[in-house]
């Protein structure tokens, strides 16, 4: 069974009146070497688990990682919380390095607001060739996944109207979002090394693809998600990625090729689950027309049931889902939040529901669908 990883990437607010605040060094100086580091903002904070073969491994890391976070931003007077981007007004502080500074130089205004948070999973291949091959065969599924992970409604201040803002904002780095299809490693890489010798960005670092080829680890990285509200959601986005690598990589030895969807019509699609997240249609992966988001989730399910199966993954993913699907994304929750109180209580709600452990998994195996739901 392949390896997965999860990285995720918070928050970091006062814990009184949950503002953003600028810790990101601090934090990373106090917690050591235990898994916690500083991202381009000093607004926020990145927790990488490790690589686990069990989803409950990986459940219990993700939890253990959210309570050290958490932990270490109280012993600066701060939080650490699962929000894709900041319900107040912001003023971002770029973290020191040359980097950073040209970085803010030389991407102006986009480099400035990108606070934004998300959650990356990294799955194991065994070589660039079947990372490619499964490149070409999830993306069309990758909408689906930011519909499942949308977190990020407010902006500013302001109800965005989108369930994942976060996508809107991120997607203006120039190489962000969908890919044509690759058809091989020497493609992918040949593509990549032509736009880092076009001179716009700074470095490899910068591929922003939806999925790409990790350069530091050999995983293909899944990019697409809002950091995840509830940790369960994260486990679940987790297990569903390793599922379509699995699936994507027996396509390709049983010589089954990539569906020819134009990354035109998945910038639509991303468009959609970013705009309405699971409280609308979605775009089918296929077809290009809208359906109900339940169908388009049961469709995921229906795809990965064979790998999920194999890996005896599929009761539990099968129940993280339609815990989702009934109580809701993080965006539904943080405007449900909003309606009941004000932003800062959206803040204050989200800190409480970032330390929610995730379900041990084990009491998923077997059980009734919707009988999971932890939304209080």
């Amino acid at each position: 069974m392949r390896r997965v990883g999860v990285e995720e990437e918070f928050l970091i607010v006062d814990a009184a009146d949950g503002h953003a605040v600028p810790l990101g060094d601090l934090l990373e100086r106090l917690n050591g070497d235990d898994g916690l580091s500083r991202e381009m903002k000093q607004e926020q904070i990145e927790t990488c688990t490790l690589p686990r073969i069990s989803l409950d491994e990986l459940a219990r890391d993700i939890t253990v990682r959210r309570l050290s976070a958490d932990s270490t931003a109280r012993a600066a007077g701060a939080r650490s919380v699962a929000l894709a981007t900041s319900p107040l007004h912001v003023k971002t502080t770029t973290s020191p390095g040359l980097r950073y500074e040209r970085m803010i130089e030389r991407f102006g205004l986009t480099a400035v607001e990108q606070l934004t948070c998300g959650c990356h999973v990294h799955v194991e291949i065994e070589s660039d060739e079947e990372g490619v091959a499964v490149l070409d065969r999830i993306r069309i599924w990758l909408p689906v996944l930011m519909a499942i992970t949308a977190n990020s409604p407010f902006w500013n201040a302001t109800d965005s109207g989108y369930a994942s803002y976060r996508s809107q904002a991120w997607n203006r780095w120039p190489t962000a979002g969908p890919c044509e299809i690759f058809g091989s490693a020497d493609a992918y890489h040949r593509q990549v090394n032509e736009i880092l010798g076009s001179g716009v960005l700074l470095d490899r670092g910068q591929i922003y693809f939806d999925a790409r080829l990790s350069h530091r680890h050999r995983t293909v990285e899944v990019r697409v998600g809002d950091v995840c509200l509830f940790a369960d959601d994260a486990v679940l986005l987790a297990g569903l990625v390793r599922g379509l690598v699995e699936t994507a990589a027996r396509q390709w030895r049983e010589g089954v090729p990539p569906a020819p969807v134009s990354a035109t019509q998945l910038r639509l699609a991303s468009w959609q689950a970013g705009r309405f997240g699971l409280d609308g249609d979605l775009l089918d992966p296929l077809t290009g027309r809208p359906r109900p988001a339940f169908e388009v989730a049961m469709a995921l399910l229906d795809h990965v049931h064979a790998a999920l199966k194999s890996q005896d993954e599929f009761d539990v993913v099968e129940s993280l889902l339609f815990q989702v699907l009934t109580r809701g994304t993080g965006a539904a929750r943080q405007r449900a939040a909003f309606a009941e109180r004000s932003l800062c209580h959206v803040i204050a709600d989200a800190v409480h529901i970032t330390s929610l452990p995730a379900t041990p998994l084990q009491t998923l195996r077997g059980l009734p669908l919707l009988a999971t739901d932890q939304s209080s």
